[in-house]
């Protein structure tokens, strides 16, 4: 099993190329199977999850080709994949291909709408919290869907189709919005979804599916309505840069010091988060080619977050934030509010010497003058990355375990570190 080890006290300069966002090319790369027209997504990260999905997609009769590099690529510029769903061959998504990754569920709402039926295994993924698929079920219900689980399995009918409904998430959930908006696009009839996510990956999938011929309105609001077509056309589209990825990276640098321009990467989708770091004395300038980051010699200052659904502080940088405020002076605290099971990674981290105390799903973190390198484990994708920037700023040597939760959502992550000065490498075991 793979591991990597940083030798900190290395500051960051250079340039690092965000790549297009895993939590967008997902559901883009499910919405290919709505047409039997070709979908192409250009600026596609190569990821595990990508990979995955590519491989449960295939299952379902979706055919898909890689576009070789351009002249003047380079190897940190995203895919363009064309994705052809001409054909649905099963409308079943087994569990040894969606136990894997909790987003492959997703696949249920486009066959229900396209097909009439389908058949899930009930996800996997991270195990940050139950995420129960109760929201996903009751949307398509509302939507004149016939669902029962059995043996592990979602079986969903609809015969004669989907039909526009009125639903109310009773909480927001960005999956389920996904889920609902795809189904809603063939749904004979208007859907009005309420208290949908308003994240700019939920966008950006409008964009697209609006591009393949739907008719959505209110996407970045709460309200989403939808009236449905009776069928899609191909098109093409471009995945956003990934807001995660961009804010992992600007706190490697608050962390270690330097100055990096984040290329690529766009400051509306993280206003929160660079407000955040501003306050914390980390330099934010927005440029042409994306943003720079930079903090030279001014010391952390320590801050409060709570974290929330989009536009508030993502819950999927909670980890990388706490690990930047164990270098703080003076105490902060993280409010977790969207999984109850997502502090995983505090035990690695006092491994490294951060003074980190919980009570339920709050953390109080007091800031040390010095952290230094130890032997961690990596216990879900954002914790992971938590512990390598955490590595970064640490004394001496870090070596982090059970690195395969990091293939799933960060691209290159050792080259576009090591490409600013980082000391860190991959060792295959």
């Amino acid at each position: 099993m793979d591991q990597i080890v940083v030798t900190g006290g290395q500051r960051l300069n250079g340039t690092i190329k965000i790549s297009g966002a895993k939590n967008a090319a997902l559901p883009l790369m499910i919405a290919s199977l709505l047409s039997e027209e070709p979908l192409v997504l250009e600026n596609v990260p190569d990821l595990a999850d990508v990979n995955s999905l590519i491989r449960i997609l295939t299952n379902h009769g979706v055919d898909h080709r890689v576009d070789g590099k351009r002249r003047g690529q380079m190897d940190m510029d995203g895919r363009t994949i064309h994705f052809s769903a001409q054909e649905i061959v099963d409308t079943v998504a087994p569990y040894e291909l969606v136990a894997k990754m909790r987003a492959s569920f997703w696949v249920i709402g486009p066959l229900l709408a396209r097909m009439h039926e389908a058949k899930v295994s009930l996800p996997g993924g991270c195990a940050i919290g139950t995420r129960p698929v109760d929201l996903f079920i009751a949307s398509l219900e509302a939507m004149g869907a016939d669902i029962t689980v059995d043996a592990g399995y979602v079986i969903a009918k609809a015969s004669g189709g989907l039909k526009g409904a009125e639903y109310e998430f009773p909480k927001v959930s960005v999956g389920a919005t996904h889920v609902a908006m795809m189904a809603a696009t063939l749904a004979s009839g208007q859907t009005v979804l309420k208290n949908a996510a308003r994240e700019p990956e939920v966008v950006d999938l409008a964009t697209c599916l609006t591009s393949m011929g739907a008719r959505i309105s209110g996407a970045g609001t709460s309200t989403i309505v939808i009236n449905g077509v009776e069928k899609l056309h191909g098109a093409r589209h471009r995945v956003l840069p990934d807001r995660i990825e961009t804010g992992t990276y600007a706190m490697a640098v608050a962390m270690t010091g330097g100055e990096v321009l984040l290329k690529g990467a766009e400051p509306g989708l993280l206003q929160e988060v660079l407000d955040v770091l501003t306050k914390a004395g980390v330099a934010i300038e927005p440029v042409n080619e994306g943003i720079r980051v930079s903090r030279n010699g001014a010391n952390l200052k320590a801050i409060d977050i709570v974290t929330d659904p989009y536009p508030g502080f993502p819950t999927d940088l909670q980890a990388q934030f706490m690990a930047l405020m164990t270098k703080a002076d003076g105490v902060s605290s993280i409010q977790e509010t969207i999984f109850e099971n997502r502090f995983m990674h505090v035990q690695e981290l006092a491994r490294l010497g951060a003074n980190i105390s919980l009570d339920g799903q709050n953390a109080k973190i007091t800031g040390v003058s010095e952290l230094t390198g130890a032997p961690v484990m990596a216990t879900d994708l954002r914790a992971s990355v938590s512990l390598v920037i955490a590595g970064l700023a640490a004394t001496g040597k870090t070596t982090v375990s059970r690195v395969y939760h990091l293939d799933r959502g960060f691209e290159r992550l050792e080259q576009k570190l090591s490409g600013c000065g980082a000391q860190i490498e991959r060792i295959s075991s």
